[in-house]
């Protein structure tokens, strides 16, 4: 399969904006990136992958016309765009993925690279293949983070946008009893299960296609780390209904100037904040049921 990248640069105000341009036509997901100048300074770069196939062209021409009528409003950049073999694309990410800590005692181990454990190390082995999930971005690590602190022993986890599985795969690690880890991308099912298994924890781990109504029931601990406005309109669908009293919900992928909607919308559902991460622009909330103890 070939692959078409497309790269927009955009202000932060904007960013959130072309990745929901994008998302209408790229299957494998939209990663936003620090610019050169790094998040705090420059803008940043919007990246999604489009299939080449006979609906190409007119995707980029649709795509074009949505950042035209933006740029009106907001800087962006023209997209650029290069094409992109599927081993090609696994291999880029090998060249800037290496062993990573993250918190006390995560460690995310590519499974290219050699690690030898400490004492008290939870490791991931990871291969993101054509899923977005690496460790990286600031919004993955505020999640993990969160998680070692709130993740209780036995306790029934949902992950909404799992992509590689690497939250999901953490939380049982750390002693999730029951995680069911969801996608909207196949390929993205896919490489979870196929990391899931690699790291053991398939009878704890359920790698799911679909979105919030494939997860029914109630969970104590609750994560979505996707773009803020699909958090938002996973909240008004009942993602608060699915926190069980004196659980929680980590949501992040939010960028800064976001976060009141996000706080306003959690608010109007039930849910109360408990716990606010920042790295750079990107903001990792944790909210917990208004009327629960805990």
């Amino acid at each position: 399969m070939e692959w078409l990248e497309v790269s927009v640069t955009a202000d932060n105000e904007a960013a959130e904006a072309v990745a929901e341009v994008l998302s209408r036509y790229a299957y494998r997901g939209v990663v936003i990136e620090a610019g050169p100048e790094g998040w705090n300074v420059g803008p940043v770069v919007v990246k999604a992958y489009l299939p080449a196939d006979g609906q190409l062209e007119a995707h980029k021409r649709r795509i074009e016309e949505a950042l035209w009528h933006l740029g009106q409003i907001r800087p962006v950049s023209i997209p650029s765009y290069h094409p992109v073999a599927e081993a090609d694309w696994a291999e880029a990410w090998k060249e800037q993925l290496n062993v990573m800590h993250v918190g006390r005692h995560i460690v995310i181990r590519p499974s290219w690279r050699d690690y030898v454990p400490a004492p008290g190390d939870v490791v991931i082995q990871l291969d993101p293949g054509m899923a977005f999930g690496t460790g990286l971005h600031p919004t993955t690590q505020m999640c993990l983070v969160a998680l070692e602190e709130l993740i209780q022993p036995g306790a029934a986890v949902l992950d909404l946008g799992t992509g590689s599985g690497i939250l999901a795969i953490a939380a049982a690690k750390l002693g999730a009893g029951r995680v069911l880890a969801v996608d909207n991308d196949p390929v993205a099912v896919q490489t979870a299960r196929g990391n899931v298994a690699v790291n053991g924890v398939q009878e704890i781990v359920s790698a799911v296609c679909g979105s919030l109504a494939e997860a029914p029931g109630s969970y104590e601990l609750a994560m979505a780390n996707i773009l803020a406005r699909v958090i938002i309109e996973m909240v008004q669908e009942g993602l608060a209904a699915r926190v069980r009293p004196g659980g929680r919900l980590i949501a992040t992928g939010i960028i800064a100037e976001q976060e009141p909607e996000v706080v306003m919308v959690l608010e109007q559902n039930g849910l109360t904040l408990a716990q606010r991460l920042q790295r750079d622009d990107w903001v990792c909330l944790v909210a917990k049921p208004a009327y629960s103890f805990g």
